[in-house]
């Protein structure tokens, strides 16, 4: 009896370490497909993705990293094959409906991406990456408002997703909207401040600002049914003296500070906004002048910029800590274009 209770536990003990070190295997195996990912060495990616997938079949990130290695190395045919089992599953994820949508993207299946998109969205109503996916492809196909729409759908339902953000910002740009363009760029340089998209909103932003007061009796009115809108607006005209002189990052530094006094003057607010509370945060801790110049500094002079971060390194470094020490995240319920144009 002992013997036999004795060779079961030995058994169990072997089983749990083929097991653990069958996981161990494919976590080397992936880390290798990886590797070879970022080589562009797609052959060998996707050669050790499948030795990982036979040793464990059902693992996703692995299925959709293959999925993914098909799509980089523009074997679109077997791309498709694998994205289409994979939606197909019973419980599909979002990166399947993305890379399958890039795909079919790729080859001008139009019909099959909108599709595609559609599906996706109505089994992930919150997901930010697929609203974003479609405006992509809704935008290529030139269909500009409709494309805007589901990116603003997208902030609605998944507001720290930043491509959203980042495509919404680019379109208002390009068009007579007075404010927009300057909200979601900055909203998209805090949720995503170190990336290859972001010193291209950061020049976006500063031109932003130059437009806005270049340009005012051309931009379109705020929407008189936006209370945000009408509120944000009035508070930018307000401060239209703090920029008389031009605009730069301690011109701008000046009027959002006084914006931002403004806008706080008597609480509650009527419109709570994080974006806004961040600001005041970073007023009272002594960090605005070194935030605006992180925002508007390079774009509009790096060798100046240069020069103060060499001034004031001591406030400038002490900024960066505090940036990278904290998550930058909006709440639900502050898309207040969206919400009020419903």
């Amino acid at each position: 009896m002992r013997s036999s209770v004795f060779l079961g536990i030995c058994l169990a003990c072997i089983f749990t370490t083929l097991e653990l070190s069958a996981q161990e295997d494919v976590k080397t195996l992936h880390a290798s497909a990886r590797k070879y990912m970022q080589e562009t060495d797609y052959s060998n990616a996707a050669l050790v993705l499948n030795k990982a997938l036979s040793l464990e079949p059902g693992n996703a990130d692995l299925q959709n990293d293959l999925l993914f290695t098909y799509y980089l190395a523009r074997n679109y045919s077997k791309a498709i094959e694998l994205g289409k089992q994979l939606i197909g599953k019973t419980t599909p994820d979002i990166r399947s409906f993305q890379l399958l949508g890039l795909s079919y993207r790729a080859i001008e299946e139009t019909k099959e991406a909108e599709k595609l998109y559609k599906n996706g969205i109505k089994l992930f109503p919150s997901s930010g990456v697929l609203y974003n996916e479609y405006g992509e492809y809704l935008w290529s196909k030139e269909k500009f408002e409709a494309a805007v729409e589901q990116w603003e759908k997208g902030i609605s339902s998944d507001p720290n997703y930043s491509g959203n953000y980042y495509n919404a910002a680019k379109h208002y740009y390009l068009t007579k909207d007075k404010i927009w363009a300057l909200i979601y760029g900055e909203i998209f340089v805090n949720l995503e401040s170190y990336s290859r998209r972001t010193p291209e909103i950061k020049e976006l932003l500063l031109n932003g600002y130059k437009k806005y007061y270049t340009n005012m009796g051309s931009l379109t009115a705020p929407n008189p049914k936006n209370g945000f809108e009408l509120a944000f607006s009035a508070a930018l005209d307000k401060q239209a003296g703090s920029v008389s002189g031009g605009i730069n990052a301690a011109s701008l530094t000046k009027l959002r500070s006084r914006f931002i006094l403004d806008w706080y003057q008597k609480e509650p607010v009527s419109y709570p906004f994080r974006l806004f509370d961040y600001h005041r945060q970073l007023l009272k801790e002594g960090y605005f002048e070194a935030y605006n110049q992180w925002l508007f500094g390079a774009a509009q002079n790096l060798p100046a910029f240069q020069q103060w971060t060499q001034a004031n390194a001591t406030n400038y470094e002490a900024f960066l800590q505090f940036q990278r020490g904290r998550v930058f995240k909006l709440p639900a319920n502050q898309d207040y274009r969206w919400l009020q144009a419903k």
